[in-house]
Order: C-alpha cells, then structure tokens, then sequence
C-alpha cells in the first residue's frame, strides 16, 4: 500500500506476539495449547507495590507528570543505581518511559542519522533491529555462537567497529539465550570500547536480578568507569518486579543525551502513567527479599527444563546463566520430517509443527538471529513446563 511510510517497510511485527496470537488462536478454537512464547513473569506483582499504586490514586496522583519521569520515581532510580551498581547519577541523568522498549527506542531517534551503526550481539531481543532501522540506523550483527555460549568475543566487536558505530547494544544476561557475561569477559568487551571514544554503550539491564548459581551481575559502566560519560544504562521493573504490564523502564547517562530522549517522548507519548510511577518508586525502595525466593523459583525451572530438554532427541540445551529462557539448538533435526508429516526445513518450521501437532507454542530462532534454534520462556508453573517438555521429548522422537 503506498499511502504507508517507507521506514515502516523496513520493519516487522515481533514473532513472538505473532507466535503468542497464533496459540490464542487455537486455545480459542479448543486445541489443548502449552504457550512458552511470551517473556512474562508468572507471578504477581508484590502486594505493597499494588497498595503504592492504590494509595496514588486515592491521593489524587493522577494528573500529568514531568514528562519523562516524576522527582520521586527519580531519586528512587539514582538509589538503585548508587546501591545496586556503584554508579553515582543525579536526577536530571535519569529519564523514564513507558517500558524499557521506549527508552531504548527514544535514544535511537535521539541520536542516529543516516549511515549510523549500531552493533548488535546475535542472538538478540527480537526488536533492537527493527528500532534501529526505524530511527534510520543500520544494524550490523555479529553472531554468538553454541560453542561459545551465544556470547560474542572481544576479537568479533573489534572487527565489527567502523568510523560509522554509534553504538554497541549490550544485554546481559540476554533475552533470549538466558546468557550471561561474567567480570572478566565484560572487561574484554570494555577494553575494546575504550580503544574507539567515538562508540557509545547501550545496555539492556532488565534481568539484572534473574541470575543463577554464583553468578554476578555486572554492567558496563560499572567495570570500566571510564566508559561513564558514553554509556546509557537501561533498566525497568518489568521482569524482577512482576510488574509487565504496568509499563516503566528508566535509564541513566549523559545529561546532554537525556535531554534530548526527553525531548522525542515530549513529541509522541509524553509522560509515564503517574500511577505505575507511584508503584515503581514503592518497587525500588520497598523490601527487595522477595526477588530471591522468585529467582529460587525460576532457578529450579530452568534445571528442570534444560535437563528434559536435553532429552529429547536431536536438541542440545546449554545451562543459562540468568533471565527465564532457553535456547536450544536443533541442528540435528533440520531435514527430517516430523510425524505429522511436515519436512523440517528450518527452525521456524519446526517451531510451526511442534504448536499444531503437539500444542506447544515456541519462538523460532531466526526471530532472534541466530538459527536453528527455538526460545523457550519457562515463566511458568513446573507442571506445565514438565508436560510441555514431554511434548517436545515426543515430537523430536517422532523425527525421521
């Protein structure tokens, strides 16, 4: 249709809300469906959050706010950062917006002309590349790979930097992968960065608190301060907070920069909804002890699903060190023909047989970049993640 933007031809509609809808779809049409596809916290958001929010609204805490973040909400976040990260920022360096998606996306059309890089670690979250190209940017990918954990390496980021790069977009640990970069492979990373002032760092912090075992969260501005005045760190209460719906995420960095991110969101959404601010400010500064017994929770389902996983014929499931996903890679089934009768061509055929021959809704692998695999989201209750992963044990048996 020509009367619609050319940008817009540029872009796709996220697979996984298209793998989401496709499950609704059948559940409506009475088909037994198991939907692993969604990246949401099956938990409920903590009651003295939800009393926060009830409190603002009783409070008459409903009028517009300053457009990209109440006082309140941002001296929480500078809180957060000074105790969580050992990164010290002030008020007018933190913006929040609708989500971490808006954040991300309002600092790509702050800063990206025409002919600007932004280098991307495949596999990646399925929107980094659309945003960038929506902002006018070129994506340029570079692949992870199984034998390295999906992380990429400091030799593969310095061949990547042109005059061009703008940005490096860093997110650990990752969606989808579940990947997660320690101290000492973040530092490699860093010390190439410091080798090219001109790159900026965007780093997509939102499973900070979902790590497993005795790994440590780090972030980039945090192991190389010399990287402070070029780095955005984005975070939201999204994931560790239950609180998706609500819609806040919230970034720091340099002044000059947040400025101008305010300045997009003041010309398309303006403020945040006053009331999820009330409730995002309660979620920083209130008790933190349930995030544990959450990521206790999410811990034993993962076990759980990469052993099953890894059962199953022809998949091979590499132990994740954080978030709530897996990434299975599935090579060794590509060609062969599943037995309702479909030819295994690639992942996202295999993702299409597996939800109308077994009902288990999965996202493919080449959503995210990197293929043949499939992401599995395990943000939910450990019967269903057993039965679904009896499923897919079943489907890959029945390959030939």
């Amino acid at each position: 249709m020509s009367f619609l933007s050319q940008t817009l031809s540029r872009v796709k509609p996220s697979p996984t809300i298209v793998m989401t809808t496709k499950a609704l779809e059948l559940k409506a049409a009475g088909r037994d469906v198991i939907g692993l596809s969604a990246g949401e916290p099956d938990f409920d958001t903590p009651q003295n959050i939800k009393d926060a929010a009830i409190a603002a609204i009783n409070a008459g805490k409903t009028k517009y706010t300053a457009v990209d973040g109440t006082p309140e909400l941002k001296q929480a976040i500078c809180a957060k950062f000074a105790r969580e990260n050992g990164l010290s920022y002030a008020p007018d360096q933190v913006t929040v917006g609708t989500g971490g998606k808006q954040v991300l996306y309002n600092a790509f059309m702050a800063t990206l002309n025409p002919g600007d890089e932004v280098i991307i670690p495949a596999p990646y979250w399925v929107s980094y590349p659309d945003m960038v190209l929506l902002a006018g940017g070129a994506p340029v990918v570079i692949q992870g790979s199984l034998e390295n954990r999906f992380k990429i390496t400091a030799a593969q980021l310095e061949a990547a930097i042109t005059p061009n790069t703008k940005w490096f977009l860093f997110n650990s640990p990752s969606n989808p992968t579940g990947a997660g970069y320690n101290r000492d492979e973040l530092r490699a990373l860093t010390d190439v960065l410091l080798r090219h002032p001109h790159v900026w760092v965007m780093t997509d912090d939102m499973y900070e608190h979902l790590v497993f075992d005795d790994f440590e969260f780090c972030t980039p501005a945090q192991i190389e301060p010399a990287l402070y005045d070029r780095t955005l760190t984005v975070n939201g209460v999204s994931k560790a907070y239950a609180m998706t719906g609500w819609r806040i995420g919230y970034a720091a960095g340099p002044v000059p920069l947040i400025k101008a991110m305010a300045k997009v969101q003041s010309q398309s959404t303006s403020n945040p909804c006053s009331v999820s601010q009330a409730a995002a400010a309660e979620a920083l500064n209130g008790p933190q002890d349930f995030i544990y017994g959450n990521k206790a929770v999410f811990q034993r389902r993962r076990d759980l699903v990469v052993s099953m996983l890894n059962a199953a014929p022809g998949v091979t499931c590499p132990n994740p060190e954080g978030a709530f996903y897996v990434y299975p890679d599935i090579s060794a089934c590509i060609g062969k023909t599943s037995a309702g009768g479909t030819l295994i061509t690639d992942d996202e055929a295999f993702c299409t047989a597996l939800l109308e021959e077994t009902g288990v809704a999965v996202v493919f692998g080449s959503a995210f970049g990197l293929s043949p695999n499939f992401r599995v989201s395990y943000a939910t209750s450990d019967a269903v993640l057993a039965d679904a992963c009896t499923r897919i044990q079943t489907f890959c048996r029945g390959l030939s």
